[in-house]
């Protein structure tokens, strides 16, 4: 009588896809949570912990992110300069409308992905850009509608 074994994957049998999204008029959480499956590859048969199986992930419209309630408004991120008193912070709102809005997805994700080395590695998996364009159409990815997978996803 065969035992059956734990199957643990290795690195020749991680295959990366690519995926974009368009996170136009989606809601900022859930959003976060789906991107963060796909860079750890929760979302595949063969997921193993310790390792960085996840798939590529593009997003696009990053600055048409929605958030529910008053939390573009009421949001703050803080950041400290290492000086004292050198606490700092900035509304949602703030950085949705700034420079840099793509910002306030990946500080979402990033906060929904393990910390550490294998954290670091599948956060270089993610493209954000706040338009609609990107340059990696030469990967042919996969288009993932997460508004169709909940109609929660999106904010009414």
């Amino acid at each position: 009588m065969s035992q059956q074994k734990t199957f643990t994957a290795t690195p020749a049998d991680i295959e990366k896809g690519w995926t974009v999204i368009d996170a136009e008029g989606l809601v900022l959480g859930r959003l976060a949570s789906i991107i963060a499956n796909h860079l750890r590859g929760k979302h595949k048969p063969m997921y193993t912990p310790h390792m960085d199986c996840g798939d590529n992930v593009v997003v696009v419209n990053a600055d048409k992110v929605l958030l529910t309630g008053k939390k573009r408004n009421n949001k703050t991120y803080y950041w400290h300069t290492g000086y004292p008193g050198g606490i700092k912070s900035r509304t949602a709102d703030k950085i949705l409308d700034g420079k840099h809005p793509e910002r306030v997805l990946i500080k979402a994700v990033e906060r929904m992905i393990p910390r550490g080395p294998l954290g670091r590695r599948c956060m270089k998996h993610l493209h954000v850009y706040a338009d609609a364009t990107h340059p990696h159409e030469a990967q042919q990815p996969k288009t993932l509608d997460v508004a169709a997978m909940n109609p929660k996803n999106t904010a009414r």
